[in-house]
């Protein structure tokens, strides 16, 4: 779990572009592999911006599908009510190519749709009266210059091919965070309660079957998965559920309902995946709130439930900065239109880590 996958079983994962910095998480080793060439695609689970954040920070392409649009049957869940399975790949193409692979209705998973979409039909070179919406709100205090440059010289290409745009306000967005968390750790909390050593999964010896349980869940789970357990268990306990969890429940309809009246404006969100690139190993990992702060500009998506992707849109310093785009609920072609007419006319997508060119 987090923003960097340094809290790996088997230690950190390293960013292809520099071997010193993280690639982004939870599903950094996805982004990872593909970056390096060492796999054309791989799946990860975009929980709170799990899948886009490696994306941005790795250079590759990451999809956060509608929730629902892909089955979640085999999951381990952290927080089912948020995440969602997404593909990262190299390219727009393989993105819609895989969409169609894994994308429809699953009877072993009650979320699922039965949708007919055919997602590489989508796949057209041209924006020509497409509508795209600037939320100011994703361009806050904090961003770094070059990510804020690049992600506006994105837009201004995207209007050069005959699209538009104009600012869009979404006011609850700045309580996205602090909801997020709050619900995603809860569930976690839920979730993860089922591994105890009983029934499945590793065990840990003990005298009995108290000691058992305890022994497995403090070997088993990591220091970070451990304290959003603890931190989620708090927030459902009595006299704090209504002040928090179902506190944050309130706050995650008004994020639903602004995206609803943004997108009843236009026809895509642009903005930046990440507010900067991808920072160095050990560099945040001892201080949780300010790695937190990371999913700032993806969490929101989620708690809406609509569908997001992440394209490579420029450099910083040698590191890959990403751009999102969102959508209306299951209007997946529209955002891989937008995403793939952008590749198309810009060389990004084709940039390789040195090492492995």
């Amino acid at each position: 779990m987090g923003s960097s996958t340094e809290t790996s079983h088997f230690g950190p994962t390293a960013n292809p572009w520099d071997l010193e910095r993280v690639p982004g998480g939870s599903s950094g080793g996805s982004a990872a592999v593909v970056a390096a060439g060492e796999a054309p695609f791989a799946l990860g689970s975009d929980t709170g911006g799990s899948v886009r954040c490696p994306a941005a920070f790795c250079g590759v392409v990451g999809l956060k599908p509608t929730y629902g649009a892909v089955s979640r049957f085999g999951v381990v869940a952290y927080a089912n009510s948020l995440e969602q399975i997404g593909p990262l790949t190299n390219n727009v193409e393989d993105t819609a190519v895989l969409m169609d692979v894994i994308a429809g209705y699953d009877r072993r998973d009650s979320t699922s749709i039965d949708s007919k979409t055919e997602y590489r039909k989508a796949l057209v070179d041209d924006v020509k009266g497409l509508k795209i919406g600037v939320p100011k709100e994703f361009f806050g205090e904090g961003i770094h210059p070059d990510v804020e440059k690049a992600i506006w010289d994105a837009i201004h290409k995207c209007e050069s091919l005959g699209a538009t745009w104009e600012e869009v306000s979404m006011p609850n967005i700045k309580y996205a965070l602090a909801s997020y968390y709050i619900i995603a750790m809860s569930e976690a909390s839920s979730n993860l309660a089922r591994f105890d050593g009983t029934r499945y999964g590793f065990r840990a010896n003990g005298e009995n079957w108290h000691a058992m349980v305890s022994k497995t869940r403090a070997e088993g789970f990591g220091t970070e998965v451990k304290r959003r357990i603890l931190l989620g268990t708090y927030a459902l306990s009595a006299g704090y559920h209504d002040k928090y969890y179902l506190k944050a429940l309130k706050v995650r309809t008004l994020v639903k309902q602004d995206f609803d009246k943004a997108l009843s404006k236009v026809d895509t969100l642009m903005a930046p995946t990440m507010p900067n690139p991808a920072f160095r190993i050990g560099e945040k990992i001892e201080d949780p709130l300010t790695l937190y702060l990371s999913d700032v500009n993806t969490c929101p998506i989620n708690l809406a439930g609509v569908p997001s992707i992440s394209v490579p849109c420029g450099f910083t310093d040698g590191l890959p900065i990403g751009l999102q785009i969102m959508g209306k609920p299951f209007d997946e072609p529209t955002v891989l239109r937008a995403a793939y007419t952008f590749e198309q006319n810009t060389d990004y997508h084709t940039k390789r880590p040195p090492e492995v060119v």
